[in-house]
């Protein structure tokens, strides 16, 4: 993790650059979403008044909204093309757009979005390489820690502060199941980056789980690699479970 975060923070910009095309595919997928009605429509019920009512107008309703529409389009059927991570489309939607909303509201610069949108999809890719190409733990996971990686730096936080948004993500979210591609996963998705954006708050203010809880160490490749080592191995028994359950669903 310490040499992705260098990496990041520390590369020649003009070598980064590159990366603000997963702003501008991702966040063009948002806008267009919103001019139809796909998937389940989450992205445009958070962008409603009564959303605006319930979670306010906030940095944070922006964000679920401009990912879930997104996420929305893509699993909906939309001829919008999306920037992936991993492979998966909707990791890179959902390592791209908290980020990119989270810097143009909090009046970050365009380098500091350059070099969190790196850290962000680096860190998912991390951790990913060590999860295998499927597994039933949900990519969501992944990418929404790299995007809790990505705000915490837009946050001015440092790399200890970026370790412990990574823990709390861990310890919240590991036990989300992957039952394949769907209009629902959006809502996935939202659970993810409300958990990304929670994470960062608390590494911020200088809280994090700590190794006396569950599955989280004092240090974070270690923490990374048992997640990854429960969602590549011990839930091999689980996706077979998931698949069975799919495979015969209306069946007495």
């Amino acid at each position: 993790m310490r040499l992705v975060y260098d990496f990041a923070t520390t590369a020649p910009i003009d070598e980064l650059r590159f990366i603000l095309k997963t702003r501008d595919y991702n966040i063009k997928a948002a806008e267009e979403s919103l001019k139809g009605n796909y998937g389940h429509c989450l992205g445009k019920t958070m962008s409603r008044p009564l959303s605006h009512g319930i979670f306010g107008d906030s940095i944070y309703s922006h964000i679920i909204s401009r990912t879930a529409s997104a996420c929305d389009a893509r699993m909906g059927g939309a001829m919008i093309p999306v920037m992936s991570n991993s492979g998966s489309g909707n990791q890179g939607i959902c390592a791209t757009n908290p980020v990119v909303v989270y810097a143009q509201e909090n009046n970050n610069t365009e380098e500091e979005l350059i070099r969190a949108l790196v850290l962000s999809h680096l860190t998912a890719i991390y951790i990913k390489q060590s999860l295998g190409k499927l597994s039933a733990l949900c990519g969501c996971v992944v990418a929404s820690t790299g995007s809790s990686c990505g705000i915490t730096y837009l946050m001015g936080g440092n790399y200890e502060q970026i370790c412990h948004s990574i823990k709390n993500m861990i310890a919240n979210l590991a036990g989300m199941l992957c039952d394949g591609a769907k209009p629902s996963c959006s809502l996935k998705v939202s659970s993810g980056v409300s958990t990304a954006l929670l994470s960062a708050l608390l590494s911020m203010e200088g809280r994090c789980v700590t190794s006396a809880e569950g599955i989280i160490d004092d240090d974070v490749d270690r923490s990374i690699r048992n997640l990854t080592s429960i969602g590549a191995d011990a839930m091999c028994t689980t996706d077979e479970m998931v698949l069975d359950i799919m495979t015969h669903k209306g069946n007495c």
